[in-house]
């Protein structure tokens, strides 16, 4: 269909138009990414995995106002995004101040009914930016869609922009700073759209006064790393950092952020925290500073004074029973307690690996000329070395988190899987030994998965775990030694001897008898070495797993999540103790996912079906009036928006194992996906819909089955390269993955006939904004949904419901938009 000259189709004529969103979506995609880093400082990780929710539930509450009050699209379009992009920028401020001020206590909800409106009214204040910028680009969408696919991908490519700035600017500004960088951006995104008017004019006026503040802020952080005193983050109290600096004398050394986490120095004579440290050592322990990132899991660091002796008392100081010339390698040893321990137990080379430079910077023992350092992931330096040691030490950096209260259930931890365990066994030289420590739990879960770890990984490598295995505790922790080889006679009895004289009791060695456990530690029955035997006894295996009370299985790479312990038929216990113990959210972290996702649908409901009744309501005298609101529509551009964010999702969490951390996962996958998607926008054109759709579930289906190659192949190779592997790799998926929604809107029935009149006015159109609000409002499930079934199956299940969503949108496509499809001619 070609336009009449007279009438041509309604279009964006201002260059400034796309700039002024591109910069708004920058600063919108910016701030989110840089709320996750706050929220994980400030608060829990709960607080984390809810701004992705916030985010998308404020781009679908922009649709379903767009669709009830139609007018709005009306006015000149850039008066619009100027007066939305200050509101964005002006918002932003108000909602961090707001929730910085006023922090929700998630260990008092249960007891506190305010903790459930203060919860409410974080929500709400920071869907507002979010809320801005997708009216925005919904009313640009419902004005023009003969442009959507230009629109779609200035949006796009704005918020790959806004990666970039999330990753590189915190260095420089800190976690806070980047909240008024954001702010920044937004009011240059109004005067973009607007123009340098008359200072008399209120939009200007306002947004002139943003800049100024911002401005201030961003000044003084760049001249004195310290800016306004209102944009401080406030930690909670419940963090590690909150405790150590109520001790009396306790003081703030240093705060450093960088891309991905914030690391706090302090000084402290109440700092004596030595994980596993035997009761026999009975000489006082040396004064130690503390470390902690993002405010929690405070750590020793060793200073060069710091005196070794009791290094010999510690669960790791075995190894060198075994192997005292050992050359070692020590995984992620933060403070570096294990780097002393390794250099006064031993006479051979100490090799570290640390993928956090700031801990590097931090912790004097780095200096010290006899270790050998890598600033890199165990996993990549594995992968890239043919080195092996006699003993390999994976340092225990987390905190104790009592497993009922789920917590960190969702945090991802590629050390302790199979695929991981099985690398560090090839890099032991024959005979040696790799030692690991976890905190001991009651019932044993924690620890019993570590064993259940060490167990799977010599059976995978063909080995025999009931010679090459070793299992102890002391009064809090449990240690296993996993050796490359059996343990031979002479070796058992050094491990006795060793745990005897430390008063560690044994839970498993080759040959253990039942009356050579539970000596020290007493407990009313010796259930660790009883459910050790039960494990590694049992045949099969999974019937052992199914049985138990807790989900102890070990993570595998497609898993990684060795803090989830939930299985259904612990609801009954859950429930009981519920609000009884101080915990986050009262105990039960799987569960408050869960509701998180009943929240999330019945949100999601009612902004799809608000419009919709309303519309009703106001037809009631035209019963026979077309509805703007098709079900085809609900179903294409709703599977559009889980389908997204299934495969979204899991690729970041996948790619984190590959890139070393989740900022540097973040931002690589965001950007790859967001760049190429508005290329595919851009193109969407000119692509056939129905073939695209078909290449996206087929290239889909295949993720799962091709990554751990790509991974195997290349994940030895420096992170420069591997950072351009992953924007190659995924540069195909993202094209095709911005295909559908402009595709889709470019198919709707009547978009043709959306031409400009001769008065310069536009017909305000309903069913755009609805299918906006369709498509945000699934999103905002979409995560949830994605994040329960990782937990509950594996990413590969993720990656394969992706496909069948963009399958279904294939067929939906085919029946209600192919019939419609005429190519339009666009000159």
């Amino acid at each position: 269909m070609t336009s009449s000259p007279s009438h041509p189709p309604a279009s964006i004529n201002k260059p400034s138009i796309y700039l002024s969103l591109f910069l708004l979506s920058s600063a919108t995609l910016a701030f989110e990414i840089n709320l996750i880093r706050l929220f994980s400082v400030a608060q829990f990780y709960h607080f984390a995995f809810m701004i992705v929710s916030i985010a998308l539930l404020g781009y679908g509450l922009s649709g379903t106002i767009l669709a009830i009050f139609p007018a709005l699209q009306s006015g000149k379009s850039s008066q619009t995004l100027g007066w939305l992009s200050l509101g964005t920028g002006v918002s932003i401020l108000a909602a961090y101040l707001l929730t910085n001020w006023l922090p929700f206590d998630s260990y008092s909800l249960v007891v506190d009914r305010r903790q459930i409106f203060i919860l409410a009214l974080h929500y709400l204040a920071l869907a507002v930016p979010f809320f801005f910028t997708g009216m925005a680009l919904a009313i640009l969408l419902a004005k023009y869609p003969a442009h959507a696919g230009t629109t779609y991908a200035v949006n796009l490519l704005g918020s790959a922009t806004g990666c970039m700035i999330a990753l590189i600017m915190p260095v420089f500004l800190g976690g806070e700073g980047m909240v008024t960088l954001s702010a920044l951006l937004a009011g240059i995104a109004a005067f973009c759209a607007i123009g340098f008017q008359s200072v008399k004019n209120p939009l200007n006026l306002g947004a002139l006064a943003l800049l100024i503040l911002t401005l201030l802020d961003l000044s003084l952080r760049l001249a004195t790393h310290t800016g306004l005193a209102a944009f401080d983050l406030h930690i909670s109290p419940y963090k590690s950092l909150s405790y150590a600096l109520q001790y009396p004398g306790s003081k703030l050394i240093t705060s450093q952020w960088n891309a991905f986490s914030r690391l706090d120095v302090l000084q402290s004579r109440g700092i004596h925290s030595v994980p596993g440290l035997s009761y026999r050592y009975l000489e006082p322990l040396p004064q130690l500073d503390g470390l902690t990132v993002d405010g929690d899991d405070l750590d020793p660091v060793i200073q060069p004074t710091t005196a070794p002796d009791f290094t010999a008392y510690l669960p790791a100081s075995v190894a060198f029973q075994l192997h005292p010339l050992a050359s070692t390698l020590v995984l992620e040893p933060r403070g570096g307690l294990d780097i002393l321990t390794a250099f006064s137990q031993s006479t051979g080379r100490v090799t570290a690996v640390v993928s956090n430079p700031l801990i590097v910077t931090a912790a004097p023992v780095y200096a010290d000329q006899r270790l050998l350092l890598h600033q890199e992931t165990g996993r990549s330096f594995m992968q890239r070395t043919r080195e092996q040691f006699d003993v390999i030490l994976l340092s225990l950096i987390s905190a104790f988190h009592p497993v009922q209260s789920g917590a960190y259930t969702l945090a991802e931890d590629y050390r302790y899987t199979v695929e991981s365990f099985g690398e560090m066994l090839d890099h032991l030289t024959p005979g040696g030994v790799l030692v690991a420590t976890r905190w001991l739990q009651d019932p044993p879960s924690e620890d019993l998965r570590l064993f259940a770890l060490a167990v799977e990984a010599v059976e995978a490598k063909g080995g025999d775990p009931s010679q090459q295995v070793v299992a102890f505790r002391g009064y809090n922790t449990a240690t296993i030694l996993l050796k490359n080889g059996a343990f031979t006679p002479d070796e058992v009895n050094n491990l006795r001897e060793f745990a005897s004289q430390r008063a560690f009791d044994l839970t498993y060695v080759p040959g253990i008898r039942a009356d050579e456990t539970n000596l020290y530690n007493i407990l009313p029955d010796s259930i660790y070495y009883h459910t050790y035997l039960n494990l590694l006894g049992s045949n099969p295996r999974q019937a052992f797993y199914d049985s138990y009370t807790y989900d102890v299985r070990p993570p595998t790479d497609d898993h990684p999540f060795f803090g989830h312990y939930f299985k259904w038929a612990q609801t009954p216990q859950i429930l009981a103790e519920f609000g009884k113990a101080w915990m986050p959210f009262g105990g039960g972290g799987y569960f408050v996912i869960l509701a998180l996702l009943i929240l999330a649908v019945l949100m999601a409901g009612f902004l799809i079906l608000l419009p919709v009744g309303l519309w009703k309501l106001g037809t009631r005298d035209s019963p026979h009036a077309p509805s703007p609101f098709k079900l085809s529509f609900l179903i294409y551009f709703g599977v559009l928006g889980l389908a997204f964010l299934f495969v979204e999702i899991p690729l970041l969490q996948r790619f984190i194992l590959y890139l070393g951390n989740p900022a540097y996962a973040v931002t690589a996958v965001l950007f790859t996906l967001l760049f190429f998607s508005g290329l595919g926008s851009q193109f969407s054109l000119r692509i056939s819909l129905p073939l695209s759709l078909v290449a996206l579930t087929l290239l889909i289906l295949c993720i799962p089955l091709l990554l751990p190659f790509l991974f195997e192949w290349t994940l030895g190779i420096p992170l420069v390269a591997r950072l351009l592997v992953t924007f190659i790799a995924l540069a195909p998926l993202g094209f095709l993955m911005g295909i559908p929604f402009p595709a889709g809107i470019h198919r709707l029935p009547g978009e043709q006939d959306q031409i400009k009149p001769l008065d310069g006015e536009i017909a305000p159109r309903t069913d755009i904004p609805w299918i906006w609000a369709v498509n945000g409002a699934t999103s905002v499930v979409s995560p949830i949904l994605a994040a329960l079934l990782a937990l509950t199956f594996s990413f590969s299940v993720v990656f394969w419901l992706g496909a069948v969503c963009y399958a279904v949108a294939l067929l939906t496509a085919w029946v209600f938009l192919h019939p419609h499809a005429i190519r339009r001619q666009v000159r």
